[in-house]
C-alpha cells in the first residue's frame, strides 16, 4: 500500500518571481485549467461505489476478486487500453494487477483482467524482483507486439523505492522478462511520451521528494540500456544528451513528485504534466511548447475540498467523529487522499482552444480508482 509527501523548492528565484517570469511570458505558451471542469466520471474498480450506492460497471471484486487497489497508468496495446495497477487487495494477495479495456468511451470503461483458477486475478509474474508493498508497475509503451512496463522494487524502511526495472512481455502481461535495472536515482516512477521517431522517458527519483528528469531512446533500442540518453541541459538555446544519469538535470524544482504522467496536446501544440503534490496541496498541472521545456509553474488541477461535487467520493475523517460512509471497513479513521493522475490518452477529446483530459485518479480511501475529467485550454483563449 501506498502512503503518500514534501516542500516547493524554488532554485535561484523566490515564488513570486517566478510566477512573474511566467506570466510575462504569452499566453499562448501556457494551459489554463478551465474553472468548474474538473469531475469525477465512474468508480473504475471495486464493486461499490459508496459514493452513489450505486455498482460500478467492471465489478472487479465479484469477477475477479480484486476489493481494492490503486494507480493505474495506462497505454495503448493491440488494440486495448492496458491499465498498470498497484498494490492489489483480494485473492491471491497484496500483489500487483493489470487489466484493460476495449472501450471507446470514457464513461463505460469495463475492465478485464488475466485470471486463474476460479476467475481470480493473476498478478505479473516478474522474476527475480520483489513485488510487495509500494513495488509496483509505474509505466509502460507496447512496442511491436511486446509490452515494456517499469516496475520498481526493493521497498525499505530507509527508501520508499528502492530501484526501478525494465521488464518486457511478449503474452499481453502474464508474463515478464526482467531486461536491465533502469535506476537507483532518478527515473523510478517513469512515464513514457512517444514523439518525432523518439521515446522519452520523464523520471521522477526519491519517492515524493524529487523532481522531473527526462532522458529519451530510440523504440528500437530500448531493450539495451546503453542507448538511453539523458538530458543534461541546454547550450545555445538546443538541448544537450549525456550517456550518464548523473548528469541528467531536473526540468523544474518541485521536489515532491511521485507518480507522475506526461501526454502530449498536439492541437494545442502543447506537453501536459500532472503528479500528486503536498504543496500546493492536490493534483498538479504543468504545461510546456517543448520537452525540455519552460515548464510553467504549477496549478492544481484537482483540489479535494473544491472539485468533489454534490457527491463527495474520498473518505475524510470528521472532528465530529461522525462518518461519512465512503471509508473502507476498519479504515473509518484514516482520511483519504488524491494521488496517482494519469492521463489516457484514448480518451483526450479537443476542440479550438480546448481539451478535455480523462484520467485515473487513487483516493487511498476508498482504495479504488476514479475516472476523473477536466478542461484545460490554451492561456490565449478568453
Amino acid at each position: 500500500m501506498k502512503m503518500r509527501g514534501q516542500r516547493f523548492i524554488l532554485f535561484g528565484m523566490s515564488l513570486l518571481s517566478l510566477w512573474a517570469l511566467t506570466l510575462a511570458q504569452p499566453l499562448a505558451n501556457r494551459l489554463i485549467v478551465v474553472p468548474g471542469s474538473t469531475k469525477k466520471v465512474s468508480q473504475l474498480t471495486g464493486d461499490l461505489d459508496r459514493a452513489l450506492k450505486k455498482p460500478t460497471l467492471s465489478q472487479t471484486t465479484r469477477r475477479f476478486g480484486i476489493v481494492g487497489t490503486d494507480l493505474g497508468s495506462s497505454f495503448e496495446h493491440k488494440g486495448n487500453l492496458y491499465f498498470l495497477f498497484g498494490d492489489t487487495l483480494g485473492q491471491p494477495g497484496a500483489l500487483d494487477a493489470i487489466g484493460w479495456t476495449g472501450s471507446r468511451d470514457p464513461e463505460k470503461i469495463a475492465l478485464d483482467f488475466h485470471s486463474g483458477r476460479g476467475g481470480r486475478w493473476l498478478p505479473p509474474s516478474v522474476p527475480g524482483i520483489k513485488q510487495a508493498g509500494l513495488e509496483i508497475p509505474s509505466g509502460g509503451i507496447s512496442i511491436g507486439g511486446t509490452m515494456f512496463v517499469v516496475f520498481t522494487t526493493d521497498h525499505t524502511e530507509a527508501k520508499a523505492m528502492g530501484r526501478s526495472v525494465l521488464a518486457s512481455s511478449k503474452d499481453d502481461g502474464r508474463t515478464f522478462k526482467v531486461l536491465y535495472e533502469l535506476s537507483r536515482d532518478k527515473f523510478i516512477n517513469v512515464s513514457f511520451v512517444s514523439r518525432d521517431g523518439w521515446l522519452y522517458l520523464f523520471g521522477s527519483g526519491d519517492y515524493r521528494k524529487s523532481s522531473v528528469c527526462l532522458a529519451r531512446v530510440k523504440p528500437s533500442e530500448l531493450s539495451d540500456r546503453m542507448h538511453i540518453e539523458y538530458f543534461s541541459g541546454a547550450s545555445d538555446g538546443q538541448p544537450r544528451w549525456s550517456a550518464r544519469e548523473a548528469d541528467a538535470v531536473t526540468l523544474f524544482q518541485h521536489d515532491v513528485v511521485g507518480e507522475l504522467s506526461v501526454s502530449y496536446l498536439a492541437p494545442l501544440a502543447q506537453y501536459i504534466m500532472l503528479y500528486n503534490s503536498s504543496e500546493p496541496r492536490g493534483i498538479v498541472m504543468r504545461s510546456a511548447p517543448a520537452l525540455t521545456g519552460p515548464w510553467t509553474p504549477g496549478g492544481v488541477l484537482f483540489d479535494a475540498l473544491r472539485d468533489q461535487g454534490d457527491a463527495p467520493f474520498i473518505h475524510i475523517v470528521s472532528r465530529s467523529g461522525r462518518g461519512d460512509a465512503l471509508g473502507d471497513p476498519n479504515r473509518e479513521d484514516l482520511s483519504g487522499a488524491a494521488y496517482g493522475p494519469f492521463i489516457m490518452e484514448r480518451y483526450t477529446n479537443c476542440s479550438g482552444d480546448r481539451c478535455r483530459l480523462y484520467y485515473t485518479m487513487s483516493t487511498w480511501n476508498p482504495y479504488q480508482v476514479m475516472v476523473m475529467q477536466s478542461e484545460v485550454r490554451s492561456g490565449a483563449g478568453r
